[in-house]
């Protein structure tokens, strides 16, 4: 059975800084018609940083929408066009002050395919030095660090709800204990 559905029409709803909203008509598998509603992002970079005491990076800030403090790994939005390697040692660098010589690609992922288009590409690196934070001006965050085996029991009770951090932290943990010279 071909599930690949075909846009018909689309029409921009709001186009933002950062994201644009569209509401499309689609011709489905069997025939009929329906409305997708679709959020397309420029995408975005995630990374898990890991210092010589196997301490991880994280970032706390209030997260608006949720109107709630979120501890997170250092991640931000891509620039159109921006390549993702680029981008994620420049947000490591601007939100801990954290630069890396040794770096993996941990893939990507689709925070939610639902109605959204973002990608967000996972890296993880081992922390070789730490300067002063410089972020965004609206962006006010706090650094700082957390056991990877902590961070790990944090996933499984909860208490880190980031799906990216979440996604990342046990992926970095896979790999390690395949191979504790991952990084």
């Amino acid at each position: 059975m071909d599930l690949a559905e075909k846009t018909l029409t689309s029409k921009v709803l709001y186009d933002g800084v950062i994201i644009r909203a569209e509401l499309d008509s689609a011709l489905l598998p069997d025939g009929t018609t329906a409305n997708r509603e679709v959020v397309r992002h420029p995408g975005g970079v995630c990374v898990a940083a890991l210092n010589d005491k196997n301490e991880l990076a994280f970032v706390r800030q209030y997260r608006y929408p949720y109107a709630e403090i979120v501890s997170e790994l250092p991640a931000g939005k891509l620039e159109r066009g921006e390549d993702p390697f680029e981008a994620v040692k420049r947000e490591l660098k601007e939100e801990t002050g954290a630069q890396s010589d040794s770096w993996k690609d941990m893939g990507w992922l689709y925070p939610s395919p639902g109605y959204c288009d973002e990608i967000i590409h996972l890296y993880a690196c081992r922390i070789s030095s730490v300067g002063e934070q410089t972020p965004d001006e609206d962006e006010f965050l706090e650094a700082q660090y957390i056991p990877l085996e902590k961070a790990l029991e944090m996933v499984m009770r909860g208490e880190l709800r980031d799906a990216k951090t979440q996604t990342l932290i046990l992926k970095l943990h896979h790999a390690l204990s395949c191979d504790e010279n991952f990084i």
